[in-house]
């Protein structure tokens, strides 16, 4: 996508932060964002990420410049969009929304920081978090590890619920890890636990008719990037079917959707923006460690809460980092 279509397409949000001026200088350094998703969303997290770019004294137009890449949901493009950055000779690659694999597969020189979901280690991302070597390196959400968690604070609020659904993607690199957190979470509660595997619309749509079907009393949405890109299909069948679910991000809980559990993405963008800056400075992927979110965001949606029929425990509401009423 050209900058100035983002620029129209975002609208008054894109002036939150300053986009690259016309006639850019030839030796002003190009970073491009090459990301899985679709820019209407992400406008407060590239604010974030041009906050980090900012901290290391990199301003747009002035002594950088930016340009995106999106697949627009559709990851098959993301290797050809990868290939295309690494013809043009940019200076970083930032790979997010599900594109960090496509960016490593695509260069071993330009330098990538990355954002991913899964174990970079065991997604030949890095050689170690401390000591990446070679080309990469950037924020491991590793979401995975959460997911036990996000099916006990549902559990907590729904704990009549005899069943619970849980989606996963099952191409997702930590699929495993995921399957078997949300699984011991469920042996400990002592409730039934129902995986539905989806990887297309139509499987989501299939997934909540077996969850209507088997009146499942709640739905973890599990944490990737396939199933983050269907945020506003979910929140809407959610609501249709009167399903009580849990996210990952807490953008899915401002759009509507019940309660999210999950680190902090805002911080994660301008982490991104700070090593981003780091690299345009001369230090090497190879010699930052990759980091791991220091910030967790637990937000309930009363609106959300009473459209269902729940009454959110003062327990939980107390420990709550943000309650939209």
């Amino acid at each position: 996508m050209k900058r100035r279509e983002f620029m129209a397409l975002l609208g008054g949000a894109a002036g939150a932060w300053p986009l690259a001026a016309r006639g850019q200088q030839p030796a002003m350094p190009v970073v491009v964002f090459l990301n899985g998703q679709s820019p209407k969303t992400f406008a407060h997290l590239l604010r974030a990420f041009h906050q980090g770019l900012n901290e290391t004294g990199f301003v747009e137009g002035q002594n950088a410049t930016t340009e995106y890449s999106w697949a627009e949901g559709d990851v098959d493009r993301l290797p050809a969009l990868a290939r295309d950055l690494v013809r043009r000779q940019v200076n970083v690659i930032v790979a997010a929304g599900g594109a960090h694999l496509a960016a490593k597969a695509a260069t071993t020189n330009i330098p990538i920081v990355f954002t991913t979901p899964g174990e970079p280690v065991q997604e030949g991302l890095v050689a170690s978090f401390n000591r990446p070597g070679g080309n990469a390196t950037g924020i491991s959400v590793f979401t995975v590890t959460l997911e036990a968690k996000r099916f006990e604070l549902l559990h907590e609020l729904v704990p009549k619920a005899t069943t619970i659904g849980v989606l996963l993607d099952p191409t997702f690199s930590s699929v495993d890890m995921q399957l078997s957190e949300v699984q011991t979470a469920a042996r400990a509660t002592g409730r039934e636990l129902r995986v539905l595997n989806v990887t297309t619309d139509a499987d989501i749509d299939e997934a909540f008719s077996i969850l209507v079907k088997i009146r499942a009393g709640g739905l973890v949405v599990g944490g990737n990037p396939f199933l983050n890109g269907k945020r506003n299909k979910l929140i809407a069948l959610a609501a249709r079917e009167a399903i009580p679910a849990i996210y990952e991000a807490r953008e899915s809980t401002i759009a509507g959707g019940l309660m999210n559990y999950g680190p902090s993405i805002t911080d994660v963008y301008r982490l991104l923006g700070v090593y981003t800056g780091r690299i345009l400075k001369g230090e090497k992927p190879s010699d930052l460690p990759v980091l791991q979110p220091a910030k967790f965001d637990l937000l309930i949606n009363l609106k959300t809460a009473k459209a269902l029929g729940l009454d959110v425990p003062p327990t939980l509401l107390a420990r709550a980092d943000e309650v939209i009423e």
